[in-house]
């Protein structure tokens, strides 16, 4: 391994454990309600009426350990399941609520690996 090998590998352990990779994972897209499967729809609306929930594990406290959220204090985030069709368990897809009263909402289809912001203007 050469000299510009070991700096290079050095340097990206150095962003991995510093938080830096953050910076490239926080960078969210955005989907407009009307683009959401017709569950998340159905998931939101259970969010803005306060429930009632049908899985006894939504409305608990997302920790975004992965950090691909903004970072906010902890217990600002909820996460609530969206369910999946043909699913014999939870599913992948779950929707995000920031705030209390929820000001903002993430979808992620992909079990937290990337988010989109939900847009909620038409």
């Amino acid at each position: 391994m050469t000299l510009l090998h070991r700096t290079l590998a050095a340097f990206i352990l150095f962003l991995l454990l510093t938080g830096w990779s953050g910076a490239f994972q926080n960078q969210i897209g955005s989907v407009g309600v009307k683009y959401l499967p017709v569950e998340a729809k159905t998931t939101l609306r259970l969010i803005q009426q306060g429930g009632p929930f049908p899985y006894r594990r939504d409305g608990i406290t997302f920790e975004n350990r992965e950090r691909r959220l903004p970072q906010r204090p902890r217990g600002y985030y909820r996460e609530f399941t969206v369910p999946t069709p043909g699913s014999r368990d939870r599913g992948a897809r779950r929707i995000i609520s920031g705030g209390e009263p929820a000001e903002e909402f993430f979808y992620t289809s992909d079990h937290y690996r990337s988010f989109r912001r939900i847009d909620l203007e038409p």
